[in-house]
């Protein structure tokens, strides 16, 4: 958890706006009593986790993908060769689709721009956290090597038996 308090309160009130914004049909799923906080959610998103991204092609046509992702300051990060087809697509196309899912236990579901990480400090701690996970710096995997984090304007959380799985991973209630 490399949340601030400041990053954790945006996020905290993006997920309220955005689930207040949601249509009636997502709120009758993802109702109070399986949402998460913020805190709950820095807490739970902790290592690697598998994310579904969605970009779309210059026809607009969508494409899909799993990456690597990890939670850092509020947000997804994660990577992908540059010669992918995905960082063609996010390099004309920044909007993205993001989505972590764990079978119905808990989910993450977000919408925003992919940001392409630049050198200084922020891709210096971004670095040493993938570096630590995995072994090796992101950088050394490849000629081009892409990280991009996401800038959300659109979040929602969700947790089917909320109580259990925070008890189960330790998360706060």
């Amino acid at each position: 958890m490399l949340e601030t308090p400041e990053e954790t309160a945006a996020l905290q009130s993006l997920l309220d706006v955005s689930h207040d914004r949601a249509t009636g049909h997502l709120r009758s799923i993802i109702d109070d009593d399986r949402t998460l906080t913020a805190r709950q959610l820095v807490a739970l998103l902790t290592g690697m986790k598998v994310l579904s991204v969605a970009t779309v092609t210059a026809r607009g046509e969508p494409r899909i993908s799993a990456l690597d992702g990890h939670f850092l300051h509020g947000t997804w990060t994660f990577s992908t060769s540059g010669t992918s087809a995905k960082a063609a697509h996010l390099e004309k196309r920044p909007a993205v689709s993001v989505a972590h899912v764990d079978g119905e236990e808990l989910a993450l579901f977000s919408h925003g721009r992919a940001e392409l990480v630049e050198p200084g400090a922020d891709r210096d701690e971004i670095e040493a956290h993938w570096s630590a996970h995995y072994g090796s710096s992101p950088w050394s995997w490849g000629d081009d090597i892409r990280m991009y984090r996401l800038r959300m304007t659109w979040a929602v959380a969700y947790a089917a038996h909320r109580d259990e799985l925070l008890r189960e991973r330790g998360g706060t209630a």
